[in-house]
């Protein structure tokens, strides 16, 4: 034993190199293969399901957190792994055959539990791999196994194998494939069959996001229109509450981008990947042309670029959508930002003259409040002279009333200043 310390993830990392072994496969033999669509959340379905096919061939079943499963169930081989968001299924029956689609190796396992398979199925495709002992069919007789439809393929896996496909759904609902083995051994043979299956289910999956990308083409295009119309009535409203209105249809239209965004985002992200995927596959296939017929990776990429040059446009256009929308609502929110500046601005104007006229009003009030407070105090004294006279003192009322008046005048005049400066410095210093 080593004496040293051992990342805790190191064995996990050395079995995922070996997670999806491709086995061997000895020729002649017939495959089936489904690919199905779980969701991400039919795990314990797709394992309670897979145990149910072990119990019913005495098979122990792989614990839950297996991502895949190879075992000899007496009449044919099953292999089961799970992806992401798919779960692929592959019967295998090595036996001599004459007819390459009839008796198909997925007759073999129960009707009953193929029906009660969870989730959908995307993908299901026959596999018939000759051997070289056995006799080359003419060509006539090739396209009637996939009942004379155009025929793709030629030579793969560096001119040691021959492939023939028509890509077409068929009446038993798979699609078909026959591969010639030409000097292959069974490792490279698993590993051929391995690529052809991962292609047809990478491609698929990627072109899931082609429906999706069209309606939302058609979205987009429709909030083009609506930010166009409203970015065109900008130079045409006058009043803040055009300019509310149209913000307020700015924000609708945010929402929606986003809403359409949320809808696509993880299928286009996941086609960007399978096509890569696809790509990397079929550059393994390695494949050589045979004159008069097209090549597999041909055909696949003249439909299946297009499609993803598609997906990435509508990407681009929904990016495009966001950022003129937001480019929209901020030049709207400038303008009734300005807008309502000019309104504050004219709202402080009316108030610094009313402060104004307050002001004025308060110094003729003040003024008034002088005179009245005078004339009540020189009434005092003009009383309090004539009760002194009364009294025998020989003053003349009018004559104090006349000195008092200055006196009285200044004192009020300066008590009522003194008073407001009070209150002008208490604000001053709570502000």
């Amino acid at each position: 034993m080593a004496n040293f310390k051992e990342h805790s993830l190191r064995d996990t990392l050395a079995d995922e190199m070996h997670a999806r072994p491709h086995g061997v496969v000895d020729t002649p033999a017939k495959i089936s293969y489904l690919a199905v669509i779980n969701d991400e959340t039919g795990i314990e379905a797709d394992h309670g399901h897979l145990v149910e096919l072990c119990r019913l061939f005495n098979i122990p079943p792989p614990p839950m957190t297996a991502t895949h499963f190879s075992e000899n169930m007496g009449r044919f081989r099953l292999k089961w792994e799970r992806h992401t968001e798919f779960v692929t299924f592959t019967v295998i029956k090595e036996a001599t055959f004459d007819q390459p689609f009839k008796d198909t190796a997925i007759e073999l396992v129960p009707a009953e539990w193929l029906a009660k398979i969870p989730g959908e199925v995307l993908v299901a495709s026959h596999l018939a791999l000759e051997s070289q002992d056995m006799a080359e069919r003419p060509v006539p007789e090739l396209v009637g196994l996939f009942d004379n439809n155009t025929v793709m393929g030629g030579f793969v896996a560096h001119q040691r194998a021959m492939l023939w496909t028509d890509f077409k759904i068929h009446g038993d609902r798979f699609r078909r494939y026959l591969i010639r083995d030409g000097g292959i051994n069974h490792r490279a043979m698993a590993r051929l069959v391995q690529r052809v299956l991962e292609i047809e289910t990478y491609r698929s999956l990627a072109m899931l996001a082609l429906p999706l990308a069209r309606d939302a083409g058609h979205r987009v295009s429709e909030a083009e229109t609506k930010v166009s119309d409203i970015v065109s009535r900008l130079v045409e409203i006058e009043g803040v509450e055009d300019e509310k209105e149209l913000l307020g249809r700015l924000s609708l239209l945010a929402a929606e981008a986003e809403a359409i965004s949320a809808t696509t985002n993880y299928r286009f992200s996941a086609a960007g990947a399978y096509f890569d995927l696809v790509k990397r596959r079929l550059g393994e296939l390695r494949e050589d042309r045979i004159i008069g017929l097209q090549p597999v990776g041909e055909f696949i990429e003249r439909r299946l670029i297009p499609a993803m040059d598609t997906v990435d446009n509508v990407a681009d256009r929904q990016e495009a959508l966001s950022n003129r929308i937001a480019r929209a609502s901020d030049l709207l929110r400038t303008r009734v930002d300005v807008a309502l500046e000019g309104q504050n601005r004219d709202l402080l104007r009316s108030m610094d003259r009313r402060a104004r006229t307050q002001l004025r009003l308060q110094a003729t009030v003040e003024g008034l409040s002088v005179v009245a407070i005078s004339y009540y105090l020189l009434s005092l004294v003009s009383y309090l002279a004539k009760g002194v006279k009364g009294m025998g003192v020989m003053i003349d009322p009018y004559i104090v009333v006349t000195v008092a008046f200055p006196v009285v005048i200044f004192g009020v005049w300066a008590s009522v200043r003194r008073v407001r400066r009070s209150i002008t410095d208490h604000e001053n210093t709570e502000k």
